[in-house]
């Protein structure tokens, strides 16, 4: 139970700074277009070339074993995806009819991003990020365990499964943050089920 409270913030924090970051650069690339998106959705490509995995303990080690960096490298792997939600949230809704209207009837550029565009495109974004919970929950254990999250004594499940591995016979010490990590995961991933089925537009045709 004392290892949720840094392996729950951890989670919080990549998927909140994820999808805001990656939504605001998606919406710009999807609203402006042109060498704008070009620009943005090639650093999504460069970025999700790497496998995530590789790619944050690479940004982890780069920046030394802790608990923090773990976490920017984190959101460094994850916000591509949101990046390109957004943007694909946002060139399908920018070709709606009520938002033709509102270029016709004069709104400013900005409140017609802000105002007519985003509030269409969050549903997606919500359900994903919902979903990744569990992901950047195991991913964060996995850092931690290979030494590159959170450092002794804090009792980061990643870094009490790795004390277990080193205490071979002492079985305890890695079964309980292991129930723990998959406990929480299965979890998050029902809680994002569930949120999709109700959220999902299509659930009533």
């Amino acid at each position: 139970m004392a290892g949720a409270s840094y392996s729950i913030p951890i989670a919080t924090t990549v998927v909140v700074a994820g999808a805001l970051f990656g939504s605001a650069l998606g919406a710009i690339a999807g609203f402006f277009g042109g060498w704008t998106n070009t620009l943005i959705m090639r650093m999504v490509d460069i970025t999700l070339s790497f496998p995530p995995m590789l790619l944050a303990m690479a940004v982890a080690a780069s920046l030394g074993p802790g608990l923090w960096t773990a976490t920017l490298a984190m959101i460094v792997v994850w916000w591509p995806l949101y990046a390109r939600l957004m943007q694909a949230q946002v060139i399908s809704v920018k070709h709606m009819e009520h938002v033709d209207a509102a270029i016709s009837s004069g709104v400013r550029p900005r409140r017609l991003l802000t105002r007519y565009i985003l509030p269409l495109c969050w549903t997606p974004i919500l359900i994903n990020a919902t979903m990744d919970f569990g992901q950047v929950v195991l991913l964060a254990a996995s850092l931690s365990f290979i030494g590159l999250g959170a450092a002794p004594p804090a009792p980061e499940w990643g870094a009490m499964v790795s004390d277990g591995a080193v205490n071979y016979y002492y079985w305890w010490i890695a079964t309980a943050p292991g129930l723990a990590i998959l406990t929480v995961v299965l979890a998050l991933n029902f809680i994002g089920d569930r949120v999709r089925d109700i959220l999902d537009p299509r659930k009533g045709s």
